[in-house]
């Protein structure tokens, strides 16, 4: 069976998913611990590739390149925009920069030689397949927590649905090296609202067994 890969973020986030592993085992290359195993059945291999883009790139370019995945999976939290609420899994329909822009004559929001959304490769239907709703994850390097920020990335992105800093650099790198790539987050907070860094530090003591639900039931579906 193919290997899925499989890339979060934070140390937070990988803590809650080592424990649904079995048979796993570790490996270091490029100052990057992959952990291999399986989950719900599904051979993956599993890293903790850093905040931001080019810790993301970095990462999934070492994944492909070492461990030749059939497909990558970006997964972990992401604040929402409104369009889906704290706890709320989303699916991507499709990830997107929210921080590009190289000039006039180019569109905001497209890297050089990209498409302005990267695709998802999975049908719509699966999202509440697997209890998610869909919509599109826009993705930069800041940590959105006003809503004025919010604000500006449905100005350039209407559908988006969560923020995040790194599935559009994953997104990125899978596309130069053809790898499938699909983002599945939770919402943990709510930028704007005047409590919302305390909804994303409580999000990781109240909710940890939500996190990765979503995740056990769409590997079967790939």
């Amino acid at each position: 069976m193919s290997k899925t890969g499989i890339i979060v973020a934070m140390n937070k986030e990988l803590r809650l998913l080592l424990p649904l592993m079995a048979d796993a085992a570790t490996v270091t290359i490029n100052n990057y611990t992959f952990h291999t195993g399986s989950i719900a059945g599904r051979p993956v291999v599993v890293t903790e590739c850093g905040i931001g883009k080019v810790n993301a790139a970095a990462g999934t370019l070492t994944l492909i390149e070492h461990f030749h995945p059939s497909i990558v999976i970006n997964t972990g939290v992401a604040g929402g925009t409104g369009a889906a609420g704290i706890l709320d899994v989303v699916l991507a329909s499709g990830v997107a920069y929210h921080d590009v822009w190289c000039g006039p004559g180019t569109v905001p929001g497209q890297a050089a030689g990209c498409p302005a959304v990267f695709p998802s490769p999975l049908p719509a239907d699966i999202a509440p397949r697997i209890g998610a709703k869909s919509g599109l994850i826009a993705s930069g390097d800041i940590f959105i927590s006003k809503k004025e920020e919010v604000d500006r990335i449905l100005a350039l992105y209407p559908e988006a649905a969560a923020c995040d800093m790194e599935s559009a650099a994953i997104a990125h790198i899978c596309s130069l090296k053809d790898v499938p790539f699909v983002c599945i987050r939770v919402i943990s907070d709510t930028p704007g609202a005047a409590d919302n860094i305390a909804q994303y530090e409580n999000f990781w003591a109240d909710a940890p067994e939500r996190t990765f639900r979503a995740l056990c039931k769409l590997l079967p579906l790939l």
